[in-house]
Parts: C-alpha cells; sequence; structure tokens
C-alpha cells in the first residue's frame, strides 16, 4: 500500500482550542477570595456568572458545606481504601438516602466518568451491540472503546436521527442478542432533550433494543425529588433502561449514581467494575455534602427551588422572545445556546460581554461543527431578575455590533443552523463597488487566455484539461463521478483580476483521507451499501486535481477583501446545494490567509503531501544521478537502472481498444491495493476521453519476458502547456512488482520521459513520497480549510481508527 501522511484529529481539535485560549476565551483562572455563585472575578473584573453547571445553587448552600467540614473533623480528608473492602462510616446513609429518593438501591461512584467505565465493560456482553449517539458524552465514547478490544460492534448515529437508528437497530439485529443505544438524557451544549417517547416506542418494536442514559444535566432542576429529565419523563423504570446520574454539579457535591432495575446485574457491576474495585472511594466531605442535598431533594425544598428556577428560565425565554437572537434549541431547560456561526464572532461577543461584567462559556469545536460555535448561557439559583435582564439587553445590543464586526449576519448564522429566518437577505448582492465576483458554470465561458495566464501551469486545470474534466465528469452517468462545476472570479472596478478559482460539487468518500485500516473496515460495508457514508462535498478543485487552486494577487491592497467576498459567495452556493461538506483545498501550511479563514468558521486540516520534481534538466543518467542525495543515488544504481534492460518502454498517444481494457483493469489492480487515498474508482469511459483528448499520453511498459501481456504497467500522464507533467493515473500487474521493481521503474520512465519533453515540472502526485522522495521529488506540505454541518463523520472515522489501534494494542498485548 502507498503511505500517505494522514490528518490526525487530535491535531485539528489542539490547533481550535489552542486558538480559542489565544483570545483570551478558555483555560481563564476565576481570582475570587470567596465565591458565591452569583460572581466572578476574572483578569481583576468581577463579572456575573452565567456559565455555571451547577443549576440550583446547592453548591453554595451552607448546609452542604457545614456537613463537609464535620466530616472533615470526624472522618479526616479521605478514607484511602478500596469500597471493596470497607466503606468509610457515611456511605450507607447516602445510599439509603438516594434510593428514598428513586426508590431503586442506586451504585454510587466517584464520578460520571469512572461511572461509564465500570458499567459499560460489565454491562455489554460480547454477544451485544452499541449504537452511541454523536452527541453523547465524550465520557460514554471513551468507556465504550474498551468494548472493540472484545469485537463488540460499537456503532454511531447522527445525533436525535431517529431514522437511522432504526437503520442501525435492523442491521443489528440478526447478528446480536441486546442493542444498546446510548445517549444524553439533556444535552450539555445546545440544553436539547431526548427523545423520550419515541426511543421507549422503538423498544416496544424491537425488543432487543435497551436504552442507555447519561443524565447527569437533567439532574435537580428537575423530576420528583430532584431525580432527573430521565426519570421524570418515563416515570417509572424499565428492565431494559440504565441511567447514570450525578451527585456534582446541580445535586452541588461529588460522585455519580447508577441506577437499574436488575438485582443480579447491579450486583455484578458493584462486585467488578473496574473503578468500583480498584479506585479510592468519595471522601467523607463529599459523601456528607451528598447527604445534605440528599435532604433537601427529600423535601418540599426541592419543589421550591426548581419552580424557582423555572422562572427565571420561563423569564429569560420570554426576554429572549423580544428580540430576534438566535437561540439554537428553544425548551425549559437552564442551558441556552445562541449562534454565532464563525469562531471570530463567539470570540468578538465574548469579549464584548466580559467588559459588559458577564461570564459565558464558549461553545466551539470539537463539541459543535466548527460553523455551529456559538455562546452556551446557563441559568442558575445565584442569577437575580435583573442580573438576567441586563443580559438579554447586553446580548441584543453587542449581537448586531460583533455581527458587523466580523463580517458576519443573521442569516448565516442562521443559515448554518438550519433555523428558519424571515430575513430577506442575498449575501452575494455586495453593495460593495470596488470589488465584483463573477460565477461561471463551464470554462467554456471563460477566455482561454485569460484563465492560463493565472491558473494555466498548474496540473490539470489549465483550460484544456478543464475542458478534458467537464466532458468527463460533468455528465456522467454515474454518480459517484458526476461533478458540477463553479468558476468565480474577481475583478476590481477597473477590471483587473484580483481572484482566480474553481469548485467541483460530487459525492466523497467520509473516509477519503482517513487510514487504511478504516477505509478497509467501510469498503467491506459498501460490497453492500456502496453510498455507505459518503457526503455531498463543494471543494475548490477537483478529485482529479491537485496544486494551488485559487490565484489571488497578493500585491493587490484588496487581495484579502476579494478572499472575503470569495468566502460569503461560497457559504452561499453551500447552502443553496445542501451540501454536507465545503472544503478549501491545498494551501500551503503557512499561508498568509489563514486567520481570515479560519475566523470565518472552517477549521484547518493537514493533506497529505504533494510531490514535486522541479527545473531538472540532465542529458545522461550519470548528470541525472548528481541531482540525487548520495543515499538515492545508491538506489537509483541498485534498484532502478539495472532493472530497465527487462522492459521494452512505448510512450503512445492513442491506445487501442484492447489497451484501454488492459489499461484500466491494471488501474483497479492498483486502487484495490491502496487504500490510502479512497475515493470511487474510476470506470472505463474516463480513460476513453483520455484517449480523445490531445493533452493525454500513455508510458507503457512491457516485460520482455512475458510476450504474451499487451503490457504491464501503465502511467497515464497529462501534460499542461508545455510548462508541467502529470502523471495521474498508474495501473500496474502486482506479479512483476517486487521481482522487476515496475512501480520504480514506471515512476523513472515517468521522469525520463518529461525530461525529454523538457517540461519544467512533474506534478508527482500526494501517495508513496518515500519513494518519489528517492528520485529528487521535492516533498510539499498542504492544508485544507473544511466546514461540515456536523461533526459525525469526522468523529465516527476516529473511532474506527481508534478500534483499529485498540485491537491492535491488544494482539501486541497477546504476544507479550
Amino acid at each position: 500500500m502507498a503511505k500517505i501522511k494522514h490528518n490526525n484529529f487530535i491535531d485539528t481539535v489542539d490547533e481550535v482550542l489552542s486558538g480559542a485560549k489565544k483570545e483570551g476565551v478558555l483555560h481563564l483562572y476565576a481570582e475570587d477570595q470567596i465565591l458565591n455563585g452569583r460572581t466572578l472575578q476574572i483578569k481583576g473584573q468581577k463579572m456575573f456568572h452565567f456559565g455555571t453547571t451547577g443549576y440550583l445553587g446547592l453548591e453554595q448552600d451552607i448546609r452542604l458545606k457545614e456537613a463537609a467540614i464535620a466530616a472533615i473533623h470526624n472522618y479526616g480528608t479521605q478514607f484511602p481504601l478500596s469500597k471493596s473492602y470497607i466503606s468509610h462510616p457515611l456511605y450507607s446513609e447516602l445510599e439509603s438516602k438516594i434510593e428514598q429518593m428513586y426508590g431503586i438501591p442506586p451504585i454510587i461512584t466517584k464520578n460520571s466518568t469512572l461511572g461509564h467505565l465500570a458499567i459499560i465493560p460489565t454491562l455489554i456482553r460480547d454477544e451485544d451491540a452499541v449504537i452511541l449517539d454523536h452527541q453523547v458524552h465524550w465520557s460514554v465514547q471513551n468507556a465504550c472503546q474498551l468494548l472493540k478490544l472484545r469485537g463488540i460492534p460499537v456503532e454511531m448515529i447522527r445525533h436525535s436521527n431517529l431514522d437511522m437508528l432504526e437503520d442501525k437497530i435492523k442491521q443489528l439485529t440478526s447478528k446480536c442478542k441486546k442493542i444498546w443505544y446510548m445517549a444524553d438524557g439533556v444535552y450539555s451544549m445546545f440544553g436539547d432533550y431526548a427523545p423520550i417517547p419515541e426511543l421507549l416506542a422503538l423498544t416496544q418494536k424491537y425488543t432487543q433494543l435497551n436504552l442507555y442514559f447519561d443524565d447527569v444535566h437533567g439532574m435537580s432542576w428537575k423530576g420528583k425529588n430532584g431525580t432527573g429529565f430521565i426519570f421524570d419523563a418515563i416515570e417509572e423504570l424499565p428492565e431494559n433502561c440504565i441511567v447514570v446520574s450525578t451527585l456534582s454539579k446541580t445535586f452541588g457535591a461529588s460522585g455519580a449514581t447508577v441506577f437499574c432495575r436488575n438485582q443480579k446485574l447491579r450486583d455484578k457491576i458493584k462486585n467488578f467494575g473496574g473503578p468500583l474495585t480498584f479506585s479510592a472511594q468519595l471522601e467523607p466531605a463529599s459523601v456528607a455534602a451528598a447527604i445534605a442535598s440528599a435532604d433537601i431533594h427529600l423535601s418540599p425544598e426541592i419543589e421550591l427551588k426548581q419552580k424557582g428556577l423555572a422562572d427565571k428560565i420561563d423569564y429569560f425565554n420570554q426576554l429572549l422572545s423580544n428580540g430576534n437572537l438566535p437561540i439554537i434549541s428553544k425548551n425549559d431547560s437552564p442551558v441556552f445556546f445562541l449562534g454565532m456561526g464563525t469562531p471570530v464572532t463567539a470570540y468578538n461577543f465574548v469579549h464584548r460581554l466580559f467588559k459588559e461584567g458577564f461570564f459565558l462559556n464558549l461553545g466551539i469545536y470539537p463539541a459543535v461543527p466548527i460553523k455551529n460555535t456559538g455562546i452556551r448561557i446557563t441559568l442558575s439559583s445565584h442569577n437575580q431578575l435583573e442580573d438576567i435582564t441586563a443580559l438579554a439587553d447586553a446580548m441584543e445590543y453587542h449581537f448586531p455590533k460583533a455581527l458587523e464586526e466580523t463580517n458576519n449576519s443573521e442569516i448565516k448564522i442562521r443559515q448554518a443552523f438550519g433555523i428558519d429566518s424571515e430575513i430577506a437577505e442575498k449575501i452575494s448582492d455586495s453593495k460593495d463597488k470596488e470589488l465584483f465576483i463573477e460565477e461561471k458554470n463551464t470554462i467554456q465561458d471563460i477566455m482561454k487566455s485569460e484563465w492560463n495566464q493565472y491558473m494555466g501551469k498548474q496540473n490539470i486545470f489549465d483550460w484544456e484539461g478543464l475542458v478534458y474534466l467537464e466532458n468527463t465528469f460533468s455528465r456522467h452517468p454515474d454518480p459517484t463521478n458526476q461533478w458540477d462545476f463553479y468558476y468565480f472570479t474577481i475583478k476590481d472596478n477597473n477590471g483587473n483580476i484580483i481572484l482566480m478559482t474553481f469548485f467541483t460539487y460530487g459525492l466523497w468518500k467520509d473516509d477519503m483521507l482517513a487510514t487504511e485500516s478504516v477505509s478497509i473496515h467501510l469498503e467491506e460495508i459498501r460490497k453492500t451499501n456502496p453510498l455507505y457514508l459518503t457526503s455531498k462535498v463543494l471543494s475548490m478543485g477537483s478529485l482529479f486535481t491537485e496544486g494551488k487552486h485559487c490565484f489571488i494577487n497578493q500585491e493587490h491592497p484588496l487581495a484579502e477583501k476579494a478572499l472575503k467576498i470569495l468566502l460569503d459567495k461560497l457559504e452561499e452556493k453551500y447552502n443553496t446545494l445542501n451540501a454536507d461538506m465545503l472544503v478549501l483545498r491545498d494551501f500551503g501550511k503557512d499561508n498568509i490567509y489563514n486567520k481570515t479563514i479560519v475566523d470565518q468558521g472552517y477549521f484547518k486540516i493537514d493533506m497529505p503531501e504533494s510531490c514535486v520534481i522541479e527545473n531538472q534538466v540532465w542529458h545522461s543518467y550519470e548528470e541525472f544521478t548528481k541531482t540525487l542525495s548520495i543515499r538515492s543515488r545508491k538506489h537509483f544504481n541498485k534498484e532502478i537502472e539495472p532493472y530497465e534492460k527487462f522492459y521494452n518502454v512505448v510512450i503512445k498517444d492513442k491506445l487501442s481498444k484492447s489497451e484501454i481494457v488492459r489499461g484500466c483493469q491494471l488501474y483497479s489492480n492498483v486502487k484495490d491495493n491502496n487504500n490510502a487515498i479512497n475515493t470511487f474508482r474510476y470506470d472505463q469511459e474516463i480513460f476513453e476521453n483520455m484517449n480523445e483528448s490531445p493533452n493525454w499520453e500513455f508510458i507503457l511498459l512491457k516485460l520482455k519476458a512475458e510476450p504474451e501481456n499487451l503490457f504491464d504497467g501503465v502511467m497515464f500522464c497529462y501534460k499542461n502547456s508545455n510548462h508541467t507533467y502529470v502523471p495521474e493515473l498508474i495501473g500496474m500487474d502486482y506479479k512483476w512488482a517486487k521481482e522487476y521493481q515496475l512501480y520504480r521503474q514506471l515512476l523513472f520512465q515517468t521522469i525520463k520521459r518529461a525530461n525529454e519533453l523538457e517540461f519544467q515540472k512533474i506534478d508527482f502526485g500526494v501517495s508513496a513520497s518515500f519513494e518519489k522522495r528517492k528520485l529528487g521529488a521535492q516533498i510539499i506540505p498542504k492544508v485544507a480549510y473544511v466546514q461540515a454541518r456536523d461533526n459525525y463523520a469526522m468523529e465516527f472515522m476516529n473511532t474506527l481508527q481508534n478500534d483499529y489501534k485498540s485491537i491492535v494494542k491488544g494482539l501486541k498485548h497477546i504476544d507479550n
């Protein structure tokens, strides 16, 4: 398999969060000497606190504090022993009071993360399967990684997509004994709820379906005795349902609770649930505070506290309804999410509210899609009505100003979040008289000389190359190889071109740049479901091209403004097409427009490195080897030159019908053997069109020892205006790849042919950079910028990749 450098999901997350940290909106420190719940001091400024998850404010209740202090005096700061041996004196009382609240004996864990690690591997049997909502809390997803070592299927669906859930259930029904769907009760970013009635209906329809809920954000402020959203919605816990709740956050103490009807299962989890067995138990102070909180939950006071918070939530909802702020999920939870669309708008708005004296949480990738960046506002009992009124007024005042300062608009935000809007606005109808954008749908409508002046020396997208691409892909009968073409030109009012680019719109495999292990897994599924995990993508350039797909005259004073106009136009096109993803491709790693693009709601990913040979002119093999390093020269003299004599090399402008069939067959061999860049397979029509284009030629290698074969290797090469030679596709008979160094010989014959034709540059593609480097190729790092409707595909790819790593790690452990 050809090796490429793949993007790392963690690197992408780190870059986004590091950017937010530099903006001063993440990783902050409270400076208060005494916390009261209502205010915080940050960088010397006192702010009203609208970012807590302690919705009822119990963490500041004097009864909880005094109980914790007394417990420390009586029992010490901790009881350093596993609960498997003995629990400290307060545990029994807490368990009893929690049972009174729920009517079910609880399992108490150190926190919900350790709780999931204790429950899930014990709960899920080898014959079971798991389906995750892709917004279920990270701690649930992390615990499910342990299941993969045992070969247990762990699938994922888009957030609360019940049609997708039912499809997954149907796929797993015949393969698994129990199917567990795992979700949050209340989701921590948007404050939306799990669709409980619909899920319970599905359990009636599919008896194998079981439900597992993390309800830590639904605790205390909802339900009888404050038992939470899930218990309030289902009334009585069924046998096929597990609920994990919390003693922290709204409950005001520390720890987590687990509830299930099955006594045998409860005992099994308690007896040997990983962290329950081997981790330290809750400190006496935490348990004492939890007992004090349980007393409040078991008293009529809890209803008064719930009503007090509910009244404040209603009041805030009323204030918001008077304006037109894009609140994403309107409900009665204490969590509100104000859509911002782009990170730069969110940073601007947060700083504005900070200056006004309001602390709010940033909601950013990967917690939400990058284009769904926003502000999470949480209400608590600490907030006073005058604080809430002032916050609503400040939000209404600063929201349009933040939009104006960051080239954003409410319509863009509503489109990004899929919210209906009555606001009439056309993004592309710019009143700017300095710059004008033109859109065309075919290269035939653009002057050949003008296009080639700015774009013509690049890869297969000179004017003639785009004629070939349009003829081949724009009307292709197979939807996997059918593209729409969009050409954008931006000029100043003197007619000078500042920016020129082209985009294609078509289907991509979501794993195109994933690791080989992920693609191999998905290709098995695609044998019966060919379009599984594919997306509609509006992309700069095309899947058939690489290089600098966008010309920008950086010397022009309006260059950056032109780029912003292009980004606005692309956003409009993206929404009109209802594409799943928008991709700006093949920028240099340290390009000067990085901040401009990222600020408009894109995240940056590493692309596979390009391999390029430039300005090589040589007249003998000796001259050629002088261009190589000493090590590469030895490689050439040992692995390449001695094998040339075994081949007849033929260059053809046209192939016969039988040669096209053979070439297509050899291409398919390479495609089947290489999942490093997983694109859709090209059919014979693509190669027939090459044959009809004057810019294509074919390098054929035929083993002298195999006279019955038409040829054993082929390079399909495009000649760009006598400037760039592009070996676009390769075909090989792998029978000879190792014995006769077929691949290396094809690479060298390509270099030799480009030299004969006096091309200044060879675009050598993005895979096998190690081999190409040994023949003198320069390796060029590249990045892309991406927007997506949701994070589902990327998170699912990351899950599959972790799955593979876990299996490999497990096998190594077995070997050891």
